[in-house]
């Protein structure tokens, strides 16, 4: 495990593959730690320097006191690719990791190479709906929340006691840490980065689950369209989660869009 101090916030962090490689960095999305991308990493990791951490609040890492702001999540983002030498990077962001990802690109575009934007948006949910979501967590746990965030992560072949990975996420999600979690809700409820997103420039590749429940293929669709010679494609049989689902279709969908990318 390695870890560092960022931020005066200690984050977890894992590298996979050769320095030379060119580097990938992958953002998971609001109450799950690196480990969703084990099965997509491991698909990549011959050609590409993996670089997968968890944001603050979340996994091994520090759950300092809400709220956060987005601009935290990018500056964690950005001082981690600091710490590691990493002048320029490809980014993968999930949900939340794809609004991390795009604030990224808006502020250090030199820094960012190419996006892939999985199950994301522009602006995601409704400051009503965030709060209403962040009053039932500081009440009653995020185990609170569980049941109708699994229905919008999973599709139901996916979503059965006796499928042993999803009892293994749903574990992995109720036990977010509070302060994480509600922190984090914080910076997607303030963020709406339409126009932000509307000016970037950098090659981006934009994934939707054609059963996802919180970003559907539409919203997903709509940040597609503002972003200048964006690629839009949608996964079967995929929720919120297709890293998770259908991680053959994500990795392949990854490696032929950045086959194309020149770092440089």
């Amino acid at each position: 495990m390695a870890f560092a101090r960022l931020n005066s916030v200690v984050l977890h962090y894992e590298v996979s593959g050769a320095k030379e490689l060119p580097p990938l960095v992958f953002s998971n999305s609001l109450g799950t730690d690196f480990r969703i991308w084990d099965a997509v990493a491991e698909r990549l990791s011959n050609r590409y320097r993996i670089v997968r951490y968890d944001k603050r609040g979340h996994g091994l890492s520090e759950a300092p006191p809400p709220p956060y702001a987005l601009t935290d999540h990018v500056a964690d983002l950005t001082a981690l690719i600091d710490h590691l030498d990493i002048e320029k990077t490809a980014v993968v962001g999930l949900s939340v990791g794809g609004l991390i990802a795009q604030g990224a690109a808006a502020l250090h575009p030199e820094r960012i190479a190419a996006l892939v934007l999985s199950n994301t948006a522009h602006k995601i949910g409704t400051e009503a709906s965030w709060n209403e979501r962040i009053a039932a967590v500081k009440t009653g746990g995020v185990g609170a929340v569980a049941d109708i965030v699994m229905q919008r992560w999973f599709t139901p072949a996916y979503r059965r006691p006796d499928n042993a990975d999803f009892v293994g996420y749903l574990a992995m999600f109720t036990r977010t840490p509070v302060d994480g979690y509600v922190g984090t809700c914080a910076s997607v409820r303030d963020c709406d980065l339409t126009e932000s997103t509307r000016a970037l420039k950098v090659p981006t590749l934009c994934i939707a689950g054609d059963q996802d429940g919180t970003t559907p293929p539409e919203i997903v669709r709509s940040m597609a369209e503002l972003i200048r010679n964006s690629e839009f494609r949608i996964i079967p049989d995929a929720g919120h989660i297709p890293c998770v689902e259908q991680p053959e279709a994500v990795a392949g969908l990854i490696a032929m869009f950045l086959g194309n990318i020149r770092y440089g």
